[in-house]
């Protein structure tokens, strides 16, 4: 599970209306059948027109700053492994969405007129996906990118000579374009995976948008506030403050595992995120010490997500003298790009 919060800022400043991330989370019912699209959705409705999202998102910010967030953007991608659990992405990603916004109410450290926010006190709007494409993060893109470079050479070398700015012997060139091609390490469908390719296989994922003021416009409500849950004086009273991240991406995880029976490996749950960034000695400590069955499994997913095999140790006395450093770097670029789901 890799889960995003970010605020709606695009570029240098915060826009004044949701229209242009909805029109883009519409791409992908372009050209698409009516019964074939997916829709906006919320709490308790489906279908939910594009029309009535804008107006109710860019209607509910009272005495919001032009310096202010208007909304939040949550993403969750569950891994393939996940995916696998569900029955129908669309339909078990919404009634997981369902489920996983009373986690994130529930991960506010603050109250409503003296009581705890519920999941009628939040406005927001959800949308299914089913398409990514590589980014240049992805490690297969950045491993790839040595023989991109060279094959980019090549191609300008081959217009040089078709305009007479050079000599060379094209067929040669055209030959050796073809051996980089087969020597990618990262192919899909026969061809080198390249920044913007649309990767195969399911890759549904949710996208949530969040106003930043409560359903009745008058609290504002922050994901991004930097206090996870602690108390401060204001106008003489007591006021509960703060979003604890760390409690909403648990929750989150623990209510997919419940809601779909999914049997977690201890190398794509978020501790093991946790352990890696804060402790990554105990990080592979806890990898070693996992029974037989789960190790090949947490091995399977490292490898599949671009972490250096030949490196990792294969037993716990190994763990202090194997090439760490390497180690580290390698699960640090598979976090970095998502491929690993914590």
């Amino acid at each position: 599970m890799y889960i995003t919060i970010t605020p709606q800022k695009l570029g240098g400043s915060y826009s004044q209306s949701v229209a242009d991330y909805v029109d883009y989370l519409e791409k992908e019912n372009q050209g698409l059948e009516q019964q074939n699209m997916e829709h906006f959705f919320n709490q308790y409705g489906d279908e939910i027109s594009t029309k009535e999202v804008v107006k109710e998102i860019d209607g509910n910010t009272a005495k919001l700053k032009k310096t202010e967030p208007k909304y939040y953007s949550v993403t969750i991608s569950p891994s393939k492994y996940e995916l696998k659990q569900l029955q129908n992405s669309s339909s078990d990603l919404k009634a997981y969405t369902r489920e996983v916004m009373k986690d994130y109410v529930a991960s506010f450290h603050r109250e409503i007129n003296g009581r705890p926010i519920t999941i009628d006190d939040i406005k927001y709007y959800a949308k299914i996906e089913h398409q990514r494409k590589f980014k240049g993060t992805d490690f297969q893109v950045k491993e790839n990118q040595p023989y991109a470079t060279k094959i980019l050479q090549l191609k300008q070398d081959i217009r040089r000579i078709e305009t007479s700015k050079m000599d060379g012997d094209i067929l040669k060139l055209k030959y050796k374009i073809s051996q980089l091609e087969k020597e990618a390490p990262h192919r899909q469908n026969g061809k080198r995976i390249v920044q913007g390719m649309k990767k195969e296989g399911n890759q549904s994922h949710i996208h949530i948008i969040v106003s930043r003021k409560d359903a009745s416009n008058s609290v504002s409500l922050s994901p991004g506030s930097k206090y996870k849950a602690s108390e401060v004086v204001m106008n003489g009273k007591n006021v509960k403050r703060g979003f604890d991240r760390d409690t909403f991406f648990a929750k989150a995880e623990k209510t997919f595992d419940k809601q779909f029976g999914y049997k977690r490996n201890y190398a794509e749950t978020y501790q093991a995120k946790k352990d890696f960034i804060k402790n990554p000695k105990r990080y592979f400590s806890v990898l070693m010490g996992l029974p037989a069955n789960e190790k090949v499994a947490a091995f399977k997913i490292l490898g599949k997500s671009g972490v250096p095999m030949m490196n990792i140790p294969t037993n716990k006395a190994q763990l202090a003298i194997r090439a760490f450093k390497r180690l580290k770097r390698g699960v640090d670029v598979a976090l970095k790009s998502s491929s690993i789901g914590v």
